[in-house]
């Protein structure tokens, strides 16, 4: 860690707390060579790996983009899409790895916004899973009734 006064490569940590609900760690740094004191903000990165191979940043908000298509026209607010967003990025994060595959993020959408909206998760499902008859539509309505917690057929 460079000081930002005098560039000094070496510096001791004086303090340390989690910020952002755990998601990031804050230092409070004193430079050895200036004695001059700074905070850093340190985040694990989190990626996702695309189907085409494309690896990217995971974004909360191309999950909620991706979850307002499917709750269009439905009483869903756009905090109700934040606190979706945030369980989805618990959830993966709690794997505890740096890469994830995009089908774990859609897996882990599918759960949450279960419980926020029946009609919009089977909307979410069917482009998901790639419905291809009434028949999956059935299996994925029949296990709503049941309160089955898999993932659709």
């Amino acid at each position: 860690m460079h000081c930002p006064f005098c560039h000094h490569d070496g510096s001791r940590v004086v303090d340390s707390r989690t910020a952002e609900d755990g998601a990031s760690i804050r230092r409070r740094r004193q430079c050895q060579q200036c004695g001059r004191r700074f905070t850093t903000l340190e985040t694990t990165g989190l990626s996702v790996c695309k189907r085409s191979g494309a690896v990217e940043p995971f974004s909360r908000e191309k999950v909620m983009t991706g979850v307002r298509r499917a709750c269009q026209g439905r009483p869903v607010s756009d905090d109700d899409l934040a606190l979706l967003a945030h369980k989805v990025e618990e959830s993966i994060r709690a794997g505890g790895q740096a890469l994830v595959d995009s089908h774990e993020v859609g897996l882990a959408i599918l759960g949450p916004l279960r419980e926020l909206d029946q009609i919009a998760y089977l909307r979410f499902a069917s482009v998901y899973s790639s419905f291809d008859s009434l028949e999956d539509f059935e299996a994925a309505i029949a296990e709503l009734r049941a309160g089955g917690r898999g993932e659709p057929a």
